[in-house]
């Protein structure tokens, strides 16, 4: 068998090539850090390093949601804390304005504060984030939620669901609360509230209070009605709901000051009622702040000059400052809520955090280097692609002519 020139060089050449590409192959292995620079390096640990990347995107994803659902909910709380203020200083002056003491222009005065607080309140009701999406409008959230009408009313425009935000895998977390729920809403374990019609007699009302909540009839709605019986007051409680009088409390002597106790509530009525005057009872039913702020508003400014407009005044300011009572529980509500939530969010990245830390471990185990046994490789590829340099050297070197 002959071997020819060009065979020898070809068969150099090969050998010189192959180690120079092993040598480059290490080579990039240690510049990039990866044990895997193409998929056929390891095919099985390529495929599953796709996997493994997308599912760390996913969760990249979702922390940069649990991000901007956070930014949502804290100013939501921020606002709700102003709220929460603005209604417990409401709640002060209306105490302030209760006082027999207190001038007719003393009560326009505090009529005055309450009214500052009122428009600071619709401010809030109407707070957006800074991009024009406005905080309490649900789904409607390009428009402010709440607006006047031409009575001056303030109503609700937004929508009453909120937009979600799928924060994690398996959660989806509302990141806002709709305006309807915070500022027209109570809570359902909220008070009883009493209100009185338009009466003439000058009978005012403190309560009503729980005693038991487990007691026969609590829940249902309530009227005292006054009648004169031969020049003698008496009072009688109906059960509104059932439509039947209270046993013990119909056809008695009304006496001021006295403590009406029934269905696990009592009420005090102080003041000389007339014939045919009316106080009603009920569970707290949803009511606007609004609403409330604009009937304290206008009590405190009517001047109060016959003991029946006193009463009637005395009796609203009563009913709002249990209405406001109502709707700083619901508020506090709302809050509590939004607080769980952040919490949430705070598990959700600690879990989030954990599985990428996991994710980026099992990523590292499929395709990162092993520096020392890839220096180890590129010494003996170096040795390898020197040795065939030095072979094919050696033989360009040989020819038969050399022997003639």
């Amino acid at each position: 068998m002959r071997i020819s020139t060009v065979t020898m060089f070809d068969s150099g050449l090969s050998s010189m090539n192959s180690q120079q590409a092993k040598l480059m192959h290490v080579d990039q292995q240690l510049a990039s850090g990866r044990r895997v620079v193409n998929p056929s390096d390891d095919p099985q640990a390529a495929s599953r390093a796709v996997n493994v990347s997308q599912s760390m995107a996913v969760s990249q994803q979702y922390a940069d949601a649990r991000i901007s659902a956070g930014n949502a909910l804290a100013q939501e709380e921020s606002v709700l804390n102003s709220v929460s203020d603005g209604i417990a200083s409401a709640k002060t002056l209306i105490i302030q304005a209760s006082n027999d003491t207190l001038s007719d222009a003393d009560r326009a005065s505090v009529a005055t504060e309450l009214k500052g607080i009122y428009e600071n309140m619709l401010g809030l009701a109407n707070s957006s984030n800074g991009n024009g999406t406005y905080l309490f409008g649900g789904y409607k959230d390009d428009a402010p939620p709440f607006i006047k009408d031409a009575n001056g009313n303030v109503d609700y425009q937004g929508h009453d669901k909120v937009r979600k935000q799928q924060v994690d895998a398996s959660r989806q977390m509302p990141v806002g609360d709709s305006g309807s729920t915070i500022f027209e809403s109570v809570h359902s374990g909220a008070s009883y509230v009493s209100t009185a019609g338009a009466n003439n007699g000058n009978v005012t009302f403190t309560g009503p209070t729980r005693v038991d909540a487990a007691a026969a009839g609590y829940g249902d709605e309530y009227t005292i009605s006054f009648a004169d019986n031969g020049g003698t007051l008496e009072y009688t409680v109906t059960n509104t709901t059932t439509g039947n009088t209270v046993p013990g409390h119909t056809g008695e002597a009304y006496t001021s000051g006295a403590s009406l106790e029934f269905a696990g509530l009592s009420i005090t009525l102080e003041g000389t009622p007339a014939a045919g005057d009316e106080i009603s009872m009920a569970k707290a039913k949803d009511q606007s702040i609004f609403s409330t702020l604009e009937s304290a508003i206008a009590a405190l400014d009517a001047p109060a000059e016959t003991p029946a407009d006193k009463a009637a005044r005395r009796n609203t300011l009563s009913t709002v400052s249990r209405e406001l009572d109502n709707s700083l529980d619901n508020v506090l509500t709302v809050r509590a809520s939004v607080g769980a939530r952040l919490n949430e969010l705070d598990v959700l990245d600690s879990v989030g955090s954990n599985r990428s830390v996991n994710y980026e471990s099992t990523l590292s185990d499929l395709v990162d280097l092993d520096y020392g046994r890839a220096i180890t490789d590129y010494k003996i590829r170096q040795v390898g692609l020197q040795a065939a340099q030095k072979v094919f050297t050696e033989i360009q070197g040989m020819s038969l002519f050399d022997r003639l």
